[in-house]
């Protein structure tokens, strides 16, 4: 059973004081070492991840989290999906009245969305609404800038219906919708969000690896007085620019990517390192995919 949080929902930012995040173990998403042996292949996974190793990494971040004042609800496991469902971000987005279940654009997460249900319930988060039909979206090609201005990337994991959708939910909660047209990168099989190429920090500050950002996008940026830490092309490929900030510059990242932290470090920024070999490098998903944000303390302008 999920715990219970006093107010349950909100703050439409990727930066501010983290309250509540939903996080699934590797144990509740992997469930058994014969089901991590029959799918990861078939789920993109670089390399079989040991499950064991993957759980003393899970909950090692969640005890991460909770030493930096974050109350982590564990979601249970779900026979309706299958490992992919460690990255608890993608099957839901969250805005200030309560949660939209997305639509996978990866077939072998279809059941996600609906299985995070019975969380939000629990946590009396309300579900405002679906992403239906034709449509696909996955979280991890939704950002907030600020808390009325939503990026939303356009790619092989998302696509105009989706974005369609949601700009429709959220109609009274964001003033303007930017769409991202991502890159071809590695294809559709490949794993590839727009938090693949951008991960805020603060208000004006965001981690970026500009190779594979569209320039309009990376304008728009820089136009509204962000400054961009680049990422290496060597610790972009080690996730350096999957960053989840749990309070403005105060972030987690995975560990073995010293020029980023170095560079976040210039910036004034708090950094704390995970092991993440085999819930993060593995299936090509960082701090930011392997959780939820569900409620946020607002982040004051200026």
């Amino acid at each position: 059973m999920a715990e219970s949080v006093s107010s349950s929902v909100g703050g439409q930012s990727e930066v501010g004081q983290l309250e509540t995040v939903l996080l699934k173990d590797a144990w509740a998403a992997f469930e058994s070492v014969e089901r991590v042996a029959g799918q990861w292949r078939t789920l993109g996974w670089s390399a079989l991840p040991d499950l064991h190793q993957a759980g003393e990494e899970s909950a090692a971040l969640a005890e991460l989290l909770r030493s930096l004042g974050v109350q982590v609800v564990a979601v249970p496991p779900d026979g309706r999906v299958g490992m992919d469902s460690l990255y608890v971000r993608d099957a839901a987005v969250v805005c200030d009245r309560g949660a939209i279940l997305c639509r996978m654009g990866k077939a072998g997460r279809a059941g996600e969305p609906e299985a995070l249900r019975a969380t939000f319930e629990a946590l009396g988060v309300p579900i405002i609404g679906a992403i239906e039909g034709d449509g696909r979206l996955e979280g991890g090609d939704v950002v907030w800038l600020d808390d009325t201005t939503l990026a939303v990337g356009r790619g092989y994991r998302t696509n105009e219906s989706g974005i369609r959708q949601l700009r429709t939910l959220l109609s009274n909660t964001v003033d303007d919708c930017i769409v991202v047209h991502l890159p071809h990168a590695t294809g559709p099989d490949g794993v590839f969000h727009l938090m693949s190429v951008i991960s805020p920090i603060d208000r004006d500050l965001a981690v970026v690896y500009s190779p594979l950002m569209s320039v309009p996008f990376r304008e728009t940026l820089l136009a509204r007085g962000v400054t961009l830490v680049e990422v290496p092309e060597e610790e972009y490929h080690t996730l350096g620019g999957n960053i989840l900030a749990v309070a403005p510059r105060r972030v987690v990242m995975v560990a073995g990517n010293p020029v980023t932290r170095a560079r976040l470090e210039a910036h004034d920024v708090e950094v704390h390192e995970i092991s993440g070999q085999d819930i993060a490098l593995k299936g090509s998903g960082g701090p930011t995919c392997l959780t939820r944000p569900v409620l946020r303390r607002p982040v004051a302008a200026g």
